[in-house]
């Protein structure tokens, strides 16, 4: 084997062990496959910009993305390094198929533990296929189970020596506020990340996502694209106050019900009537959006698994974003700051968070 293409192998083997762990050698081996099947597809952006049979639409979004690329390394301060400086066409919709499952009256979701990544409340497949046969055994065991695709996924700086993080055709044709939207999270993971607490890493990468976009579009993007990035917002932000608001609810009954040992038909029955809300509520929003359907897949398979979820990416984003406030709007202090709670026993870290969002700017005294 040449010394690339250990290179190569070892990499992925990296990739593994920090994304998914090997808890049996199949699962091992499907991770190592696929990202080495990633990271063979890739090449420089460049050469992508030097080809003449690059298509004109996507030659403009390698080029936009090197422009956002840039942003977030000179204004954000996030890593620069080999990461999103290569590009891969996989010719599939998403990059991995995550499993992710729950109890039928809990939202506390399954966790898989992993050398690197700590535990974890999913699963990851390169394969579509291997992910419904693992929901499939989950069902058996009287879970919930919910598998979505993923657009991207971070190694956290640990395979830049290898080429780093590609872009993918699974997201590099989103509208440019999604864009930047998506690259500023992948980063974000580079500058840090908690063995184990998927609450703080992903609320972190969420609160810089957000902060990093709102600067992009006022700077650097059009009108239109602002226009267009403020309609998409506003809907995923009405949506997700729609799914948790279903997932408080579905909360407040599984714990109700768990206290006065209600049967299961009981707990069942309430359980269908939150559900049964929820799609009504989502017809609503629909309708006030014209009729906009993008929504439609999540909401049909919405269980347990998925609302359990779905909590990860907003729980502590607005304790990020108040610490960003008292940092001064710096990032280099904003993220010290960061990785000095990260030093903090999980609770105490999860508590200062809640305290920066009570009192913005610093611990109440008295």
């Amino acid at each position: 084997m040449t010394t690339t293409g250990l290179r190569a192998v070892l990499a992925a083997g990296v990739a593994a062990l920090l994304l998914t762990g090997c808890a049996s050698l199949g699962y091992y081996w499907q991770s190592v496959s696929g990202h080495l099947q990633l990271l063979n597809a890739a090449r420089p952006v460049d050469d992508w910009l030097g080809d003449a049979q690059t298509p004109a639409a996507l030659r403009t979004r390698l080029a936009l993305s090197q422009r956002i690329r840039s942003f977030a390394v000179t204004e954000l301060k996030l890593p620069d390094n080999a990461s999103y400086q290569r590009y891969a066409d996989l010719q599939r919709k998403a990059v991995v198929w995550n499993v992710v499952a729950a109890p039928e009256f809990s939202l506390t979701l399954k966790t898989w533990c992993f050398p690197v990544a700590g535990c974890v409340g999913y699963r990851g497949y390169f394969s579509e296929a291997e992910a419904v046969a693992e929901a499939a055994q989950l069902k058996k065991q009287n879970l919930e189970v919910s598998v979505y695709g993923v657009p991207a996924y971070s190694t956290l700086g640990w395979l830049n020596w290898a080429g780093g993080d590609p872009l993918l055709s699974t997201f590099v044709a989103y509208p440019e506020g999604e864009l930047a939207r998506l690259i500023f999270h992948e980063l974000a993971h580079q500058v840090l990340y908690v063995k184990g607490d998927t609450a703080f890493n992903e609320s972190f990468a969420t609160a810089v996502e957000r902060l990093g976009s709102r600067r992009w579009l006022d700077s650097q993007a059009s009108e239109e694209a602002r226009k267009a990035y403020a309609v998409l917002d506003s809907r995923r932000q009405q949506f997700r106050t729609l799914a948790l608001a279903t997932r408080r609810e579905l909360a407040a009954i599984y714990k109700k019900n768990e206290a006065v040992a209600q049967d299961t038909r009981t707990q069942a029955a309430s359980k269908s009537i939150a559900i049964q809300r929820f799609h009504e509520n989502y017809a609503r929003l629909k309708a006030d959006w014209g009729g906009y359907a993008g929504y439609d897949p999540w909401v049909a398979r919405a269980n347990n698994a998925s609302l359990g979820a779905l909590a990860a990416y907003d729980d502590l984003v607005p304790g990020f974003e108040a610490l960003f406030e008292r940092e001064g709007r710096h990032w280099p202090r904003f993220y010290d700051a960061v990785k000095r709670l990260a030093r903090l026993p999980e609770d105490e870290r999860h508590n200062a968070l809640k305290i920066h969002t009570a009192y913005p700017t610093g611990i109440p005294h008295g």
